[in-house]
């Protein structure tokens, strides 16, 4: 694999700009003045003047994603928001819609479903996120969990891609769900799963297993070759660039975000930097970055936004530059990865504009 990953590296840098061939790297204080997209985020109010201005200084872009998530607020009040921070902000905001995955098995629903994303897309958004619960907790009338993959939601898939609509998804959990909390790689994945046993798929046997998960996954994407897809948080495969390599390749139609999941890169290049550095140069053109920050409900505009800030800089110094930084995922210390200048700009702004065209007006 790491052979094959060099001589794409090397054919890559052969049409490279020279920018990119003489190594030159953004430094921190490059920071405010390059275009950037975060290009997986959760904006759940309409006052998001704090936010909107802490992304003019720092240059961002936004692209928030509705998500059938429990502890979000409902979807039909996420398309609200999402639509009107769009219109409101089309230069600055961006937006994914989502479906309800509830009355999954009735025959209304497919029909009802496209009739509602018709009118999210024709409303601006500029694709469709099918989540983790298909796959892990959604049910049908026997009680057997439906996966991604499942015939009886195929015509839901099969319009998307007659449709040429962006499907994002979210299938199953970091590897490290399925491992005993010692085994993990990060300190956030660690006390999560500590904290919440149920959703520590390590503890369910009885839960399909991360190989499931990544098979129905992957079905779904042969079923369909010609459905654009972007595989959120490093499509699931956040624990090896190898596997997220041959994941690209076997899926040109696939690109990834990285969004929180940057923990597990940092985890790999701490082992080996220059493997994980060139991952992110062979396979430039289709990695996006991301945060997933998203405000909780107890918490402030102020305090999100300081959070963000937090984020966006330590993630910019890690990917820009050379220099030695701690993360709080990761004891010890992690070298920067000092990307060429075209290849971060590919990660922080290019991609996202043409894998989400359309989603930013001037």
């Amino acid at each position: 694999m790491r052979l094959r990953l060099l001589r794409t590296v090397f054919l890559a840098a052969l049409a490279a700009p020279l920018a990119a061939l003489a190594g030159d790297s953004y430094t921190m204080a490059d920071y405010e003045s390059v275009p950037k997209i975060d290009a997986h985020l959760h904006l759940h109010g309409l006052e998001q003047e704090p936010f909107l201005e802490l992304a003019r200084k720092a240059n961002f872009r936004a692209l928030t994603i509705n998500v059938d998530y429990p502890d979000f607020p409902a979807l039909d009040q996420q398309q609200r928001v999402a639509s009107q921070l769009h219109h409101a902000h089309p230069a600055t905001v961006g937006w994914i819609a989502s479906f309800s995955a509830d009355n999954l098995q009735q025959p209304a629903w497919i029909p009802a479903t496209l009739h509602r994303l018709d009118a999210a897309l024709q409303d601006g958004a500029v694709g469709v996120k099918v989540w983790k619960n298909i796959g892990m907790s959604v049910r049908d009338a026997q009680g057997r969990l439906v996966m991604v993959d499942d015939a009886r939601i195929k015509p839901l898939f099969d319009a998307f891609e007659e449709r040429d609509v962006l499907l994002v998804g979210h299938q199953g959990e970091p590897h490290n769900c399925w491992l005993p909390l010692d085994k993990m790689t990060v300190k956030n994945d660690r006390e999560y799963f500590r904290n919440h046993p149920q959703y520590h798929m390590y503890l369910q046997p009885a839960m399909p297993s991360y190989a499931d998960q990544m098979g129905a996954r992957d079905r779904l994407l042969a079923f369909h070759p010609r459905l654009r897809f972007v595989g959120v948080h490093m499509a699931s495969l956040e624990w090896s660039v190898d596997e997220l390599a041959r994941f690209l390749d076997r899926n040109p139609m696939a690109n990834v975000d990285i969004a929180a999941r940057i923990g597990q890169i940092q985890h790999q290049s701490q082992r080996d930097r220059e493997k994980v550095r060139q991952f992110f140069i062979a396979y430039q053109d289709r990695l996006m970055y991301g945060s997933d920050l998203a405000q909780s409900s107890g918490q402030s505009q102020a305090a999100f936004v300081a959070d963000l800030d937090g984020v966006w800089r330590r993630d910019w110094r890690y990917f820009n530059t050379g220099d030695e930084l701690t993360t709080p995922d990761l004891d010890g210390t992690v070298r920067g990865l000092a990307l060429p200048k075209a290849v971060a700009d590919k990660l922080f702004r290019l991609n996202a504009e043409r894998v989400f065209q359309g989603a930013w007006k001037a």
